[in-house]
């Protein structure tokens, strides 16, 4: 490298390597089939009401990446469990809220905004008589999940409304949440 020629350092705001970013937003613009992502997890039963799930490989724009991660999964004592982890209902908030903050961070990130905090607080009722069967007109899930997203950092009110705004029009799991999905079971027996 000689003298003039120095190395360029990526822009890193909240962590985020915002070149990286907008080299995906542009290389995504120029490829549509860069956009393609395909997500799988496996779920194993350990007795009680212990799940296990493997987070593998995921699909990301035609290529295979390799992941390993496990996640286990129980319920309260109260619901039949051994309380030792967390139950689908958390796991479905955590990621909905991880989700959204990944949002979040992003949007002021390539704004140049810096954070100070972000923390998100979701919550909802779940009826028993659904889940349990005891009542067919009550739902079986969540019929309203109230959250609450607390931010602080070098943006304006209307930065970080903006930035509220764009996460929700553009968030996957805020997507997933708030409107039906198709779901297309299949049963193997034995």
């Amino acid at each position: 490298m000689s003298a003039k020629t120095k190395a360029v350092e990526p822009k890193i705001v909240n962590g985020i390597n915002v070149d990286d970013l907008f080299g995906l937003i542009d290389g995504v613009k120029r490829d549509v089939t860069k956009a393609k992502t395909a997500w799988r997890v496996t779920t194993n039963w350990h007795g009680q009401t212990h799940s296990r799930t493997h987070v593998g490989d995921f699909g990301f724009g035609g290529e295979r990446v390799p992941r390993d991660f496990w996640i286990d999964i129980d319920e309260p004592y109260e619901l039949g469990g051994t309380n030792r982890f967390a139950n689908p209902q958390d796991h479905l908030l955590a990621a909905f809220n991880a989700c959204i903050t990944v949002g979040y961070v992003a949007q002021c990130a390539v704004r140049g905004i810096v954070l100070e905090s972000l923390a998100i607080e979701t919550e909802g009722e779940i009826d028993l008589r659904g889940f349990l069967g005891l009542d067919p007109t009550v739902p079986v899930g969540y019929e309203t999940l109230r959250y609450t997203v607390r931010i602080k950092g070098s943006g304006t009110k209307e930065q970080f409304a903006e930035i509220h705004a764009a996460v929700m029009a553009t968030s996957p799991n805020f997507d997933n949440l708030s409107r039906a999905i198709t779901l297309k079971p299949t049963l193997v027996v034995g």
